[in-house]
């Protein structure tokens, strides 16, 4: 493998390439529509940002976005928050997703674990999406409602939120992965009508059944009138209150298949995400219709360059943003490739099998599996044909260096490399791709259009080329309307507005260069701040990270009132390597020598295992409250976590330093 360096020319788009791409295709309508000339990328990017109005008001024409009735103003005042978008204007988030349904490719490809690949045409989901509306009619289900789902990555997941949004319900979902409790925590604050569920799933080669799991959320979750099963593990549904199988509500259904789309404001609310929750109950994220129309087309034709020839995946679970990422990535015509599994089941070359089977375009991924496959020594492009891949996306946590460099050399070495950065809160990446710009590896390309991303220092001035928050100064239309049960919108100001006001605080480190570059350094709140020097941990965990000797790490920086900070790293071993002196004294060498003097730790430690959520990002946060004397209860959601056992250790760590 070529030895990679920050900052290096990794990949130059081809002229093809760039006379092929949306980006460009948008520039010359600009040009041609609106005699609005831009040379460069920053030029358009610019002009997105500060004549915000005409830029969105722009995406309805170009995308050719369904709208029954016309807004009265694009944007009522600039004020974050509290920004109201098009008013006036009456849609339909489902209908827009059908606008692009054609009978000349499947709308899915859909792929489980041990079973074959399988093609879903539009017109065969337009037909169930119809079917379950009238279903979700029949059972009183109003504007406004909510319908909660239990269920796995399927296509099934997909008919649902669909059908929910056409009569204008509340979508909101879990991964069946998800613990009882966790799921509580975020249904109970939205009170749902109709629970859609799965009754079991396969992951890693093995069955879970979820059951159990149901009958609590039924008996916890009294306004739900209605459960809707589809099944995996058995064909009945014994056990389980007012319950109704999947098949059976949809065939009781006959008539047109003709979807009646409601038409709802621009703000009507979409669907209930929630934070990682990493303290407290998960905050309850309201997105609407007409704001993650905007957003997904934007985010998906522009910055992921889709095309309807294109084949988009995304490992993903319905428990995070990128699920619905990858639905909102059918407004770009493209075809949706979903998958239901463990990404290293049989083995770690699953995704890559997939990939030469289904003809993919687009692989989406994220950092972590991306270090997992140079842990394993794996090289898919000698085993697999993986040449109609052109773009892949990284998300999840700051790819590494030597991640850009292994997907050049072991994927293929044509494609664009987007590695993004966005968020949960307003549901896409806010930091991405553009086609028709340079990559240079360990950067981001630039922020997206409509995303006027800066880095602050701590006195609220711009920064270039040094770390500093993560802020975006201008409202953008995907921002939530508002928290479920904030009425004043005290917990959404105190999320996003409390450090700048008027200013959103994303909660992460970056550093955006001359050129336009973005580096994430990870969240702003974890940072280690030794001697008055600010370091983001991703810097620790790639240098630490490099050993053979280590599969995994966590370092937390934790200050004691009237002492120095104390600087503990944690660290997983390959099996057979042992934490000895050596190892020690060769891991404070090389970040002494990569990183600082300052941030060596003061000490190193063996674990089992790293805590993680759900999502796949290290729980640093929470560790550090734990350890610094914080219950866990109020420290850690652990129903948001991957692997909750994992904080027995530093609960016990934590004991031993408060005995210091």
């Amino acid at each position: 493998m070529t030895t990679p360096t920050e900052g290096s020319l990794l990949w130059t788009p081809s002229p093809d390439t760039i006379e092929n791409a949306n980006l460009t295709a948008y520039m010359r309508w600009l040009a041609a529509e609106h005699d609005l000339h831009f040379a460069t990328y920053t030029e358009l990017w610019h002009w997105s940002v500060t004549e915000i109005e005409a830029f969105w008001e722009s995406l309805w024409s170009y995308f050719a976005l369904r709208t029954s009735q016309p807004w009265k103003t694009v944007l009522e005042t600039r004020t974050m928050p509290g920004t109201r978008w098009f008013p006036g204007a009456r849609l339909n988030y489902a209908e827009n997703i059908f606008g692009r349904m054609t009978s000349d490719r499947p709308m899915m490809l859909y792929k489980a674990e041990d079973a074959p690949l399988v093609s879903i045409s539009w017109q065969e989901t337009a037909d169930k999406v119809n079917r379950l509306a009238h279903v979700l009619c029949n059972l009183g289900v109003k504007k406004g409602d909510r319908v909660i789902a239990y269920m796995p990555n399927i296509p099934e997941t997909i008919v649902a939120v669909l059908a929910a949004a056409s009569i204008g319900a509340i979508w909101s979902s879990c991964s069946p992965d998800f613990g009882s409790r966790s799921v509580l925590d975020r249904f109970t604050q939205i009170e749902p009508t109709v629970l859609i569920a799965v009754d079991g799933y396969q992951y890693g080669g093995k069955r879970f059944d979820r059951r159990a799991v149901i009958a609590e959320l039924q008996a916890a979750l009294p306004t739900v009138q209605q459960t809707i099963l589809v099944p995996f593990i058995r064909h009945d549904v014994v056990g389980l209150d007012n319950t109704v199988l999947w098949d059976d509500v949809l065939q009781s259904v006959t008539g047109s298949a003709e979807i009646e789309f409601e038409q709802l404001p621009f703000d009507h609310p979409l669907w209930v995400l929630y934070s990682s929750g990493t303290t407290g109950l998960p905050k309850p994220i309201v997105q609407g219709h007409g704001g993650i129309l905007l957003e997904h087309a934007k985010a998906t034709i522009f910055h992921n360059d889709l095309k309807p020839t294109d084949r988009f995946f995304w490992y993903t679970s319905t428990g995070w943003m990128m699920w619905n990422y990858m639905l909102g990535s059918l407004l770009s015509g493209a075809t949706i490739i979903v998958y239901n599994g463990s990404p290293a089941y049989p083995d770690i070359n699953a995704l890559f099998a997939l990939a030469e089977e289904s003809g993919m375009t687009y692989f989406g991924t994220s950092a972590a599996f991306v270090s997992a496959c140079i842990k394993a020594e794996i090289r898919p492009n000698q085993q697999f044909d993986l040449s109609a891949i052109r773009g892949i996306g990284s998300t999840g946590s700051p790819l590494s260096i030597e991640g850009f460099q292994w997907i050049y050399d072991n994927i293929n070495h044509v494609l664009a490399l987007e590695s993004l950065s966005g968020g949960t809160d307003l549901c896409t990446a806010f930091v991405g791709g553009a086609r028709i710009r340079p990559i240079y590896t360990g950067e981001i390309q630039g922020a997206s259009l409509g995303a006027n991303v800066q880095a602050f220092d701590d006195f609220g001035r711009t920064v270039i080329d040094e770390v500093g928050e993560l802020v975006i100064t201008e409202p953008m239309p995907s921002m939530p309307l508002y928290f479920w049960n904030d009425p004043d919108m005290t917990r959404y100001r105190a999320s996003y507005f409390e450090m700048f006001p008027g200013v959103w605080r994303h909660g992460d480190w970056i550093k955006i260069n001359e050129r336009g570059g973005c580096i994430i350094y990870g969240r702003s709140d974890s940072t280690i701040n030794r001697q008055g020097i600010r370091m983001g941990t991703s810097e620790i965990y790639r240098v630490v990270e490099a050993f053979d000797e280590i599969i995994d790490s966590l370092i937390v920086d934790l200050e004691f009132r009237g002492r120095d900070s104390y600087l503990p790293l944690f660290v997983v071993l390959r099996e057979g390597v042992q934490l000895d002196d050596s190892l020690r004294d060769r891991i404070r060498k090389k970040l002494r020598a990569d990183v600082s003097p300052r941030h060596v730790p003061d000490d190193i430690f063996e674990v089992d295992d790293i805590p993680y959520t759900l999502s796949g990002k290290k729980i640093e946060v929470p560790v550090r409250k734990i350890l610094l004397g914080m219950d866990v209860r109020k420290a850690a959601n652990v129903g948001a976590m991957r692997n909750p056992a994992t904080l027995d250790y530093f609960i016990a760590f934590a004991a031993t330093l408060s005995a210091k």
